[in-house]
This record gives C-alpha cells, structure tokens and sequence, in this order.
C-alpha cells in the first residue's frame, strides 16, 4: 500500500469500511439468533437491515468517485468478528451471554463510528461534500446503534445477569475471606455504552 496523498488515504479508508460492513452481514444473524433477549434480538436484526443500506451507501460513494470498492481485507473487523464468535460458541447463562453480545457488538460500533469520522472529515477537506453528506448519515446511524445497544444493556439485562453472579456466590458460600465480600465488575457494555452517549 502506497499513500501519497490525502486522497490516497481516503480511498483506502472507503475499501477498508465497506469489507468491514460486508464482514458484519455475515456475522449479524449469527447474534440475532444467538441473543436471548428480545430486544437485543431486534436491535440486531435492525442494524442489519441498517447496514445492508451502508453498504448500498458506500457502493454509491465509491461509484461517485470512480473507487474500485472491493478487494481489500479489514483486519480490525476481521478480528472484533472473531471475538464476538467466541462468545457465540461458548457457555453460558442467557443474560451473561447477551452482555457479553452486546459488550462485542459496541466494540464493533466503536471502530465504525471512528473509521466513518475519519471519512467524512477526509470527504469535506477534499471538496466531496456529496459524498461526505452520505457518508455523515452512516455515521449517525453507527452512533445510534451504539447508544441502542446501551439502552439495551441499562433497561435490565445486565443487572440480570449480575443479580445471576449474585446468586452463584449464595450457592458457592463467602469468598475472599471469612466476610464473603465480592469486587464488582460493571459489564464492558454498560461502563463503556455511556461514555459514548451524545451530548
């Protein structure tokens, strides 16, 4: 790979973002049917239907800008993918497993919503107001799937899947010493979704 110009860096950005949406039609069934919960089930299959339009979006952009969209591999996804198969394989209870869906599913809102900054920023200070104007929509559509999934993760389920922990400890007996007192951990999907609230 070759970088010479801002340009440059703004194509390759394109054909990384449109393997990454490509990677997650695949692997957002996989989650919707692996979700316990019904809402998450559904914020799932929402952003399905969401991201099968980014990648018409990213089709019009490239075509737009004479960019050969295909052919380029995106690691990063390829790898926040793998890790969300890994909590699909697994064992587990239903609310634990969720959190843990959601947990891998913000992470891969996370690297979107930076990887779309990026583009539209590139977009605006190269004079591609059009396609930075497509681009700014996905990026808002990222940023609402972010802030769904966390409502998703505060309207219950992951108390649930602590009140579960809590429950573990009453059949297990005291731990870490004679006074049972237990360290609590927040899930990743709770303590991270709220940082990333808009203002």
């Amino acid at each position: 790979m070759k970088l010479t110009s801002l340009r440059d860096v703004f194509e390759e950005n394109l054909r990384d973002l449109y393997n990454a949406e490509n990677q997650l039609l695949k692997a957002l069934p996989r989650m919707a049917k692996a979700a316990s919960s019904g809402e998450l089930r559904r914020a799932f299959e929402d952003h399905l239907e969401e991201t099968r339009a980014q990648v018409m979006r990213l089709d019009r952009v490239c075509d737009q800008l004479g960019i050969k969209a295909r052919g380029k591999t995106c690691r990063a996804m390829k790898g926040l993918v793998e890790e969300g198969a890994e909590v699909l394989a697994g064992d587990g209870e239903p609310s634990a497993k969720d959190a843990a869906l959601i947990a891998a599913a913000q992470r891969v809102e996370h690297y979107e919503i930076a990887g779309y900054g990026c583009v539209v920023t590139f977009a605006r200070l190269l004079g591609e107001d059009e396609a930075a104007d497509l681009l700014e929509e996905t990026l808002e559509e990222e940023k609402a799937a972010d802030e769904k999934l966390t409502e998703v993760a505060e309207s219950g389920l992951n108390q649930e899947a602590a009140e579960g922990e809590d429950e573990e400890a009453e059949v297990a007996g005291p731990r870490n010493g004679s006074n049972g007192a237990r360290g609590r951990v927040r899930t990743a999907a709770k303590s991270g979704g709220r940082g990333h609230r808009r203002r």
